[in-house]
């Protein structure tokens, strides 16, 4: 509103000047045809083209009434040229200034208006301008690198939350593995032993020791189980590192989650492999498609399959093409005996899949 509400004022009082003109309904569409080029700006790519079409409107303007230049077609164009220091890079900024500048002086020609006095002006004028610009562009390349840097160090600290959960995963396996291996082994051999030497010799003192022995081993397991559910903490885990990058990314995601999901039992390798899927589906949604919206969805088939859907709206259907991210999201997937899609359909980029469930608890 803030950028419209200037042009409009300047426009509105331009046409109340020019309401006795003959060409007062051509004024009036040829300034709505710089209203629409001027809400495009933002909107499409072609911005230096859209910059000159409202300048030559502007001028055209000026040339049918001819006479006297109109002092708020000076300002419009004043306006427009300021509006591109932020819209405009370098050389296409300097483009513009010069097809600015040259209709300038011709509108003060063909309306018999030109002196030296407009070009030095024209000159003194022009450096300003100039130096503004490179002060923004410099400005927005700030802002663009600290953007990739802090972009930069919340993956840092993403992969480092990663490392450290994925080695503390992994020393609680061995432990459980260990125990297993090692303790439950023995208590199971120890109680066959007092059970045969319960059987020979009748004793009470055996049937109190074989008790010990059992509550022991129980013990044991509930000790590896509880370990082997700390390693397989499921959709949770991913849940939590998903919710931390939609809170940095300032996406807006939509989860659905069908029944049985939550409660699923991945190992470390899959929960890895799912939260890399859906990190890179989110990040392309972000780059390649400007969507801050992605829809998410994970659901337990008829086999007991986990399925993974990450779709968003895309304004311009492209070729697709397998880069590095998509390859790798592939790979990860078909090294734990999955499968990805990954396709374009009704304006909708859609990331589909599957993992088979292998997480199971230690029996002992």
């Amino acid at each position: 509103m803030g950028r419209f509400l200037p042009l409009a004022i300047l426009s509105f009082i331009g046409l109340f000047h020019a309401y006795s003109q003959k060409h007062f309904p051509f004024i009036i569409l040829l300034l709505s045809l710089v209203f629409v080029c001027y809400f495009l700006i933002p909107v499409l790519k072609w911005r230096l083209a859209l910059y000159i079409v409202m300048i030559f409107l502007i001028w055209t303007i000026d040339y049918i009434n001819i006479g006297p230049i109109n002092l708020f077609l000076l300002l419009i164009c004043l306006y427009i040229h300021l509006d591109t220091l932020h819209w405009l890079s370098t050389i296409a900024y300097r483009v513009f200034t010069v097809v600015n500048f040259t209709f300038l002086h011709l509108g003060l020609y063909i309306n018999e208006q030109f002196q030296i006095e407009w070009l030095v002006l024209s000159l003194i004028l022009l450096y300003p301008l100039l130096k503004l610009h490179a002060l923004i562009q410099e400005r927005h390349e700030q802002q663009h690198t600290y953007e990739t840097l802090l972009s930069e160090f919340r993956k840092m600290k993403r992969l480092a939350l990663e490392s450290e959960r994925g080695a503390r995963l992994e020393e609680r396996t061995k432990i459980a593995r260990n125990i297993h291996d090692s303790v439950g082994h023995k208590l199971t051999a120890l109680l066959m032993k007092l059970e045969m030497l319960r059987l020979q010799e009748r004793k009470t003192e055996y049937e109190e020791l074989k008790l010990l022995a059992s509550e022991s081993l129980e013990e044991t397991r509930h000790a590896v189980r509880a370990l082997q559910h700390e390693e397989n903490e499921g959709i949770a885990s991913v849940l939590q590192l998903i919710r931390q990058l939609e809170s940095e990314s300032h996406i807006h995601l939509d989860f659905t989650f069908k029944k049985g999901v939550l409660s699923a039992n991945l190992s470390n390798k899959q929960n890895v492999a799912l939260y890399r899927v859906l990190q890179e589906s989110l990040t392309n949604a972000m780059r390649h498609a400007h969507s801050r919206e992605v829809k998410v969805v994970l659901a337990l088939n008829a086999i007991r399959n986990l399925e993974f859907t990450v779709e968003n709206k895309i304004y311009e259907q492209k070729q697709l093409t397998w880069g590095f991210g998509l390859t790798n999201m592939k790979k990860r997937i078909e090294e734990l005996n999955g499968m990805l899609n990954v396709y374009q359909q009704d304006n909708r980029f859609v990331v589909s899949g599957y993992l088979p469930l292998e997480g199971k608890e230690i029996e002992l």
